[in-house]
């Protein structure tokens, strides 16, 4: 086990550097800098994070981030979708615009030659998007068309119906439709970039083949025309703490079944090791877990099934799911229960502990093989408030975890006995 540790902390030795988050000051505003240089291949990578940007602050304009992302990935107003992209093409430059729950990010890679021009070209994009009623239309229309499709998606169903009752009250309990998304006007979309899209808001992101003072400079001359705006403030949600359960019937051959409960975690430095060792142990780490185990391979009712700790920086949670016959759905829900429970008052064993550690432990590497991998470990760890390298921290300490502490940790978290279930499934004829 010392010798897995070891090598991966010669790996990260030997790939990594400036672990430490940087900071470049413009119009008098400290912006945080996630850097790692990489000269295996010319090439350059860039994201623009805006913390405030997500979906998690779309209000009652479910899809308003995702809608404002899609109209930044139509190019710029000057010259429209197609110029713009052929601008990007013949450079073999990349350009995209994603939302997530708290962000919304811009993402440039490039080839080393070509970053002056690629800077340009972001540039034009943050200043001149392609703002248009036609442009509107048809961004629309594409997610209209996406939601109607997914309306006979059963995991979908299962899923968002699990998030509106774990996240009851809370923005992750409103889930965008047809409706919301007819709503929302070209000014709701000005008026969500344009108060992101400033200096108090960004993280930058960047590494590769480049010098990292020649390139801020130059990014510099672009950001400076942004405005300061307002930092943005971010809540803590709790998961529902009372068991719930809601069935939707469909025309279907199986029964799905989506599961979550709160998770209790006060201090990730401390605790986020211990929640990863009991996420895997339970049910993250597939064939082997006490999940698959009980629910596959000894009873054979689902092909796969799967229950893990999903730690974030506005939710602590668990989730699973598992698919089954009709006529197993109730065995299967009141197993899980008996899983869960079983597994929060014995704990785990000896055994499960060590193949926990070898897998967790031998396998990081692999999760920071690549540039961009190892880029966005930094900036969930800087999300988190977390040193950028604390993966080697939290390496070191499952590896000198015991089993007694371990399971003094389960013990604690009976708030994973309060179960909701989420089940599409097929109606019983009366």
């Amino acid at each position: 086990m010392k010798k897995i540790f070891l090598v991966f902390v010669l790996f990260l030795g030997v790939n990594m550097q400036a672990n430490e988050v940087s900071y470049i000051k413009i119009n008098n505003q400290q912006i945080p800098v996630i850097f790692e240089h990489s000269s295996l291949i010319p090439v350059g990578f860039l994201r623009l994070s805006f913390l405030g940007g997500g979906s998690v602050n779309d209000g009652e304009l479910s899809g308003l981030s995702l809608l404002s992302a899609n109209l930044l990935n139509e190019g710029t107003k000057t010259l429209g979708v197609i110029k713009f992209s052929e601008e990007l093409d013949k450079r073999a430059i990349e350009m995209s615009a994603t939302s997530g729950a708290e962000t919304l990010n811009i993402e440039v890679q490039f080839l080393k030659e070509k970053q002056e021009e690629a800077l340009k070209l972001l540039g034009d994009l943050l200043y001149d998007p392609n703002y248009s009623d036609e442009t509107l239309k048809k961004i629309k229309e594409n997610a209209i068309n996406r939601l109607l499709i997914k309306e006979n998606d059963f995991d979908y169903i299962a899923s968002k119906n699990l998030s509106t009752m774990l996240f009851q009250n809370t923005p992750f309990a409103k889930n965008m439709t047809p409706a919301t998304l007819n709503k929302i006007t070209l000014e709701d979309i000005k008026g969500l970039i344009n108060k992101n899209f400033t200096l108090s808001r960004l993280v930058i992101t960047l590494g590769g083949d480049m010098q990292k003072d020649e390139f801020l400079k130059s990014l510099e001359n672009i950001l400076s025309k942004m405005p300061l705006g307002i930092p943005n403030t971010s809540t803590k949600y709790h998961a529902n703490a009372q068991s719930q359960t809601k069935v939707v019937y469909k025309q279907t051959e199986q029964t799905y079944i989506y599961f979550g409960a709160p998770f209790n975690l006060t201090n990730i430095q401390d605790e986020g090791y211990k929640a990863k060792i009991l996420s895997f142990v339970l049910g993250a780490s597939g064939f082997g877990s006490r999940i698959m185990e009980e629910i596959r391979v000894k009873r054979g009712l689902a092909y796969s099934a799967y229950l893990r700790v999903n730690i974030e920086k506005m939710m602590n949670y668990a989730s699973g799911y598992l698919q089954t016959k009709l006529e197993n759905q109730e065995q299967a829900i009141a197993l899980v229960k008996e899983i869960v429970a079983r597994f929060v008052q014995d704990g785990i064993t000896q055994e499960e502990l060590d193949s926990a550690k070898q897998f967790l432990l031998g396998s990081q590497p692999l999760r920071e093989e690549t540039l961009s991998q190892r880029l966005e470990a930094k900036f969930f760890n800087y999300l988190l408030g977390l040193p950028l390298d604390f993966n080697k921290t939290q390496l070191q300490q499952i590896q000198e975890v015991s089993l007694e502490e371990i399971n003094a940790y389960i013990k604690k978290h009976t708030e994973l006995n309060n179960l909701s279930f989420s089940i599409v499934t097929l109606e019983e004829k009366k």
